[in-house]
């Protein structure tokens, strides 16, 4: 039996940190669809934050070597992120927190948390309480954005529900002015240039550093379900763990062009492209928004039907499948159009 979710609404009760975060939708036990949350194995208990892995995890993040979420977990993308670092800094590529990988990480002297209080525009939503899973009633919203402030609030700090709550006060209220412990991702700047307004705004909401470094090409691969970004002279220059294609849609491996760069894009659910959905159903154009099926990002590739995009899981990326394209954070997705341009080489390799 499903389990009731009663809507966050902001001013018009209290909330608790824990009782929003018992609003959370929970991974549906179906196949992974592409307008649903991504599947996922739940976990019995959390297991407690490792305060040396979460201060690793956000270097990483403002290194630009994603972990993925940052949870204070060891597991296989914080490895992986720990490889693409060491290798991009000149260090052996163990995979693990070893003494020179801490020093080249601890000469960005950021701390691992920064105490803030909850802004009135992030306060203010809006939400949009519970998802309906049914894609004709989620046509029928104005917007899939998020569900509640906790929600937001973890995506923002690149984080997890769970994260926030094992930080803080899990009986503190919810609300604009409430203070919180968050993982230090804050940018050095805010200052978007040669994007619209509102592409700046969501920049900005999900704390991305808008001085990327350019990038040459983009190598998807496969074997560790990895992006790998490369700069002048073929230098590993960003890394970001990622969900790619599944037995039923595999990756298209080959050669291929970014075509164009579109943020808070509407999706159209067309369940003819989708081996899991009915060819009976009919075909829906569901709203932008965060939790819509690729998130905030949508990039466009020369291959029909195929682009790197965005997530509504993100804790899902690395450990769920897709329907044959590149799923990312949407954090990830989006630092990542600020690296690239229309017409680069993107290589899909295995």
């Amino acid at each position: 039996m499903k389990k009731k979710l009663i809507p966050f609404l902001i001013g018009a009760m209290a909330v608790t940190v824990a009782g929003a975060a018992a609003q959370q939708p929970q991974p549906e036990p179906q196949a992974n669809r592409a307008v649903g949350p991504a599947q996922v194995q739940s976990k019995a208990a959390q297991p407690q934050i490792d305060p040396n892995v979460l201060h690793a995890q956000v270097l990483l993040d403002r290194a630009g070597f994603s972990p993925g979420v940052l949870d204070g977990l060891e597991g296989v993308s914080f490895e992986e992120a720990l490889r693409g670092f060491q290798k991009a800094r000149g260090l052996q590529p163990t995979g693990e927190l070893d003494q020179p990988t801490r020093a080249a990480l601890l000469r960005d002297r950021a701390p691992a948390l920064v105490t803030l209080r909850v802004d009135q525009s992030d306060a203010r939503g809006p939400f949009v309480g519970r998802i309906p899973d049914d894609p004709a009633q989620q046509a029928k919203m104005e917007r899939l954005a998020y569900r509640n402030l906790l929600e937001k609030l973890a995506e923002k700090f690149h984080t997890t529900v769970d994260t926030i709550i094992a930080l803080n006060d899990p009986r503190k209220v919810l609300r604009a002015g409430a203070v919180l412990r968050l993982p230090n991702v804050l940018p050095p700047s805010r200052s978007y240039e040669r994007v619209k307004p509102d592409v700046a705004q969501l920049l900005s909401d999900l704390n991305v550093n808008p001085n990327q470094p350019k990038a040459e090409r983009v190598v998807v691969d496969k074997s560790d379900k990895t992006v790998r970004v490369f700069g002048e002279d073929d230098r590993l220059i960003a890394q970001f763990p990622a969900t790619l294609g599944s037995e039923k849609d595999p990756l298209p491996l080959g050669n291929w062009k970014v075509n164009t760069v579109a943020y808070n894009p509407p999706f159209k659910y067309q369940p003819k492209l989708f081996w899991d959905v009915e060819d009976t159903e009919e075909e829906q154009m569901l709203p932008p928004g965060p939790n819509g099926p690729v998130g905030v990002v949508w990039i466009d590739l020369n291959r029909e039907h195929i682009g790197m995009h965005g997530t509504n899981a993100p804790e899902t990326i690395k450990r769920a499948e897709s329907h044959g394209c590149v799923r990312l954070t949407n954090w990830d997705a989006a630092r990542l159009t600020l690296m690239i341009e229309d017409g680069m080489e993107v290589i899909f390799q295995a």
